[in-house]
C-alpha cells in the first residue's frame, strides 16, 4: 500500500528538520521532479544536482538520503507506468486552499528550477513544452489569496492537474523520447 502523501511530507520534513535543511518538502519533490522530467532519470544523474540544491552539494543524512531515493525510485516508476498515477507531493484536502496553493506555488518553482539544471537547453524544446514551461513560471506568480469556496477549489484542482500533466509531457519529451530515439541506434550497432 502505498504512503498516503500527508505522511510522506512529514517523514519527509521530520527528516530535513533533523538535517537542518530549510526546505519544504514540496519543494524537494518539485526539484527533484523537475531534474528527473528533465532527463536525469538514473540516481547517478539526479543525485548530485539535486545535493546542489538541497544542501550546497553536501551529502545528506542516512535517513534523509533513503527517503529522497523511495521517492524518486516512486516517481520515476509513476512518470514512466499512467496506471502508477503520478500525483505532485501536496497537503492533503484538509489543509486550508491557501496553504494547498502556496504548496502548489513552491513545488512548480522548484520544479522549474530542477528542470532547468537537467535540461539547460529549454529554450530549444518543442514549442510546447516551451508554451507549459512559460505557463508554469505565471502559476508560481498565483495570489495567494482566495476564498475557500467550491468555485476557487475548483479553480485549484485546474491548476494542480494543469502542472501535473505539465511534469508528464516535460517527461515524456526529455525522457521517453529521447529513450525512443535512442533505441534505433543501438539496434543498428547489433550485426
Amino acid at each position: 500500500m502505498a504512503t498516503p502523501p500527508s505522511l510522506r511530507i512529514d517523514n519527509l520534513q521530520l527528516a530535513l528538520d533533523s538535517a537542518e535543511i530549510g526546505q519544504h518538502p514540496v519543494e524537494v519533490h518539485g526539484a527533484l521532479v523537475g531534474i528527473i522530467c528533465g532527463g536525469a532519470v538514473k540516481s547517478q544523474e539526479w543525485h548530485q544536482p539535486l545535493l546542489e540544491l538541497m544542501n550546497d552539494g553536501q551529502p545528506l543524512p542516512q535517513e534523509l538520503a533513503g527517503l529522497i531515493q523511495e521517492l524518486a525510485q516512486d516517481t520515476v516508476n509513476r512518470l514512466q507506468d499512467a496506471e502508477f498515477g503520478f500525483a505532485l507531493l501536496l497537503p492533503e484536502e484538509e489543509e486550508l486552499l491557501a496553504v494547498r496553493l502556496e504548496a502548489l506555488s513552491l513545488w512548480t518553482q522548484s520544479f522549474l528550477t530542477g528542470i532547468a539544471i537537467a535540461q539547460p537547453g529549454l529554450n530549444q524544446a518543442s514549442e510546447d513544452v516551451r508554451e507549459v514551461i512559460k505557463d508554469l513560471a505565471e502559476i508560481t506568480q498565483v495570489d495567494l489569496n482566495v476564498a475557500e469556496d467550491d468555485e476557487c477549489e475548483q479553480a485549484f484542482q485546474e491548476l494542480l492537474e494543469f502542472v501535473r500533466m505539465s511534469a508528464i509531457l516535460c517527461y515524456s519529451e526529455f525522457v521517453l523520447h529521447q529513450q525512443t530515439d535512442a533505441e534505433p541506434q543501438e539496434q543498428g550497432i547489433l550485426h
